[in-house]
């Protein structure tokens, strides 16, 4: 059995507004009542259709048809002011009202000079035939009457500004999210990348010395088991809470991966390191741990050195090797692109070139202002 519909007698949108708007109906009903004959019957009437005008507006008010029933509305208030009571003009806030909800401009002002119009003439025609003091008390309701539509439109222009921005809101979000998403799969790649590569080039050399050099084997299973629980603990890391990487952890990170890689490792690094903002030496050490990763993978080289400088409001690392180089289209890979996106989020620079070994160069501004927040941590 289908439950009956529900009849809506104004949106939930609204709340309990337009039921307290309904008391000032009171007082039109009052002035009708003095009438008598016909013109009470057609007063109740036309007092009716204003209700159902008002229950329309509310239901109807991104339809053409708002305008009609906004019409009906003045055209009621007209009628009523010139032939019962001339204090029914107190009704025009009841349009003046619905005429703030217009949201072209064009139609916002029509109908506000059509209001201004139906107030006017009855205003008039009643100076006409009474005292001019009589009517005085009406003019300054008048004005509020012709300035209220500009306050519900600017009303209803910040609700509509705030509705763009929670789905503003709501797509930065979805974008931190995606970002995000990406951000982690940078840094596994960055985590895991080399450190995989370095075990698969171990678990082949340990295959080679297991049946000639058994002893080296198993020193080099040894280092395997190190390395492994060293890509461990990045994971859990990396996993558990994401947390930012300083320079310096970084830097006794490279120089065991570089030594279990039988590759030298020199390093040249500013007393003030630590100074620089944490989430410049984040991103700093995930770019320090990708070249390393290149050195490793693609440079063949036997010694690789580290240089890190602070002057003149810059950071300045340069990451060298003395390896065969790496040509340019290798280096644009999903490393080298990982680079250069984080260090745009800091303005950082990377250059690099490949004679006789490989230089990188990753320059990085560092704002005053952002060394005293990273220095707040």
């Amino acid at each position: 059995m289908e439950a009956k519909k529900r009849i809506v007698l104004f949106p939930a949108r609204f709340g309990f507004f337009p039921y307290m708007f309904l008391v000032y109906l009171i007082l039109p009903a009052f002035y009708i009542a003095q009438a008598t004959g016909v013109k009470r019957v057609i007063g109740y009437l036309l007092l009716a259709l204003f209700l159902v005008s008002y229950r329309q507006l509310y239901m109807y008010m991104d339809k053409k048809i708002y305008t009609f029933w906004i019409g009906v509305q003045m055209g009621i208030i007209f009628l009523l002011s010139i032939f019962y009571n001339p204090n029914i003009l107190f009704m025009g806030f009841f349009p003046a009202n619905f005429i703030g909800y217009y949201k072209n401009k064009r139609h916002f002002y029509q109908a506000l000079a059509v209001f201004a119009i139906t107030q006017i003439i009855p205003l008039f025609y009643y100076v006409g035939n009474a005292s001019f003091g009589s009517m005085i008390y009406y003019l300054p309701f008048f004005v509020i009457m012709l300035m209220s539509p500009f306050g519900i439109r600017s009303m209803n222009k910040r609700m509509d500004l705030e509705k763009q921005l929670d789905v503003a809101n709501e797509q930065i979000n979805q974008l931190v999210k995606r970002e995000e998403r990406m951000r982690i799969a940078r840094d596994l790649h960055d985590t895991l990348g080399h450190t995989l590569s370095l075990l698969t080039l171990k678990s082949q050399l340990v295959g080679k010395l297991a049946v000639h050099k058994p002893e080296q084997a198993k020193l080099e299973a040894k280092e395997m088991e190190k390395i492994s629980r060293s890509a461990l603990k990045q994971v859990r890391e990396l996993v558990s809470d994401m947390r930012a990487i300083t320079i310096a952890e970084e830097l006794v990170e490279v120089q065991t991966i570089l030594e279990a890689a039988d590759i030298g490792f020199d390093m040249d690094i500013d007393k003030k390191v630590s100074e620089i903002p944490h989430l410049t030496q984040n991103i700093l050490s995930l770019c320090l741990k990708e070249a390393i990763n290149n050195v490793i993978k693609h440079s063949g080289a036997k010694c690789c050195s580290v240089r890190i400088l602070l002057e003149h409001g810059k950071v300045e690392v340069a990451i060298s090797d003395n390896g065969i180089g790496i040509s340019g289209q290798r280096l644009l890979g999903n490393g080298l692109n990982g680079m250069k996106e984080r260090l745009q989020l800091v303005e950082g620079e990377l250059s690099f070139t490949s004679n006789h070994g490989t230089l990188l160069e990753i320059t990085v501004p560092i704002i005053v202002k952002e060394r005293k927040e990273g220095m707040a941590f």
